[in-house]
């Protein structure tokens, strides 16, 4: 099988395990859409107060919240993707197994992450977002073209996101456990990802620091492209440059990692 052909093969496989949770997936599109109509109304409350905030309309800031809690999994912004199993796997250390099969130790986990992302966005994902669509004014763009500049700016948000968390399961090797560093990467993928707020609403130097930062990939930058309010080739290049930077930090600590750390367990 040529390269090309595995991690496609290895991403579907990521998809259909996700597939067969089928009461997770109607469970979480219940907890999202919920939280989702708690969130709007609580923005809607806030633009009341200070209208224009962070340069959104209110319509804006629904469709802010309704793609928030579309793309909550699909980015596993509070972690949950694929980094739970590479940190047990870590622990254990059957890592020493996927050191051993003839493919690329990143790009396996990033394809099985994609093909996870893909199954939480459709299956989890669409719903909600429609849900808020037929029930809230939203600001949609009615260009093709601009939907399909959005997925760009999706796909790319997926890969930043893959990257942070893969660097985070890294640290396992040296730390043996993952529980920390779980809690400490839902505290930050939260916040600073604009889960809570939009970051063109954080104010002054705190606001330029936070969307200056990678998590600013994740979900703001898609929601601009697909709102109108940013250059979607600037998003990109911003989206891609933290892609490049992030990797290159996994593929460099990876290597420090499988050269110099005694695999527990194997």
């Amino acid at each position: 099988m040529g390269s090309g052909r595995l991690y496609v093969a290895v991403a579907a496989g990521g998809f259909r395990r996700y597939a067969t949770y089928r009461a997770a997936t109607a469970a979480g599109v219940f907890t999202n859409t919920v939280f989702g109509v708690i969130l709007v109304y609580t923005y809607l409350a806030l633009w009341d107060e200070k209208p224009h905030l962070g340069g959104y309309d209110q319509a804006q800031a629904v469709t802010y919240v309704w793609l928030g809690q579309a793309l909550y999994s699909t980015l596993a912004i509070q972690g949950g993707g694929v980094e739970k199993d590479l940190m047990g796997r870590i622990r254990t250390g059957e890592i020493a197994i996927d050191l051993y099969r003839p493919a690329d130790l990143q790009l396996w986990w990033l394809a099985s992450d994609l093909g996870r992302a893909l199954f939480q966005m459709l299956g989890r994902g669409v719903i909600p977002f429609t849900f808020g669509a037929l029930v809230f004014p939203m600001a949609l763009p009615g260009a093709v073209t601009t939907w399909a500049a959005f997925l760009v700016a999706l796909l790319l948000a997926m890969v930043v996101s893959f990257a942070i968390r893969y660097l985070v399961a890294l640290s396992v090797f040296w730390l043996m456990d993952g529980h920390g560093v779980s809690q400490a990467i839902m505290v930050t993928g939260i916040f600073f990802s604009g889960m809570t707020l939009p970051l063109n609403a954080f104010p002054g130097t705190l606001g330029d620091i936070v969307r200056a930062l990678p998590w600013a990939a994740q979900l703001q930058m898609p929601a601009d492209v697909l709102m109108g309010e940013t250059d979607p080739l600037g998003a990109y290049a911003f989206q891609a440059a933290w892609a490049v930077v992030l990797l290159a930090a996994g593929r460099l600590v990876q290597s420090s990692a499988t050269r110099r750390v005694v695999v527990q367990g194997g």
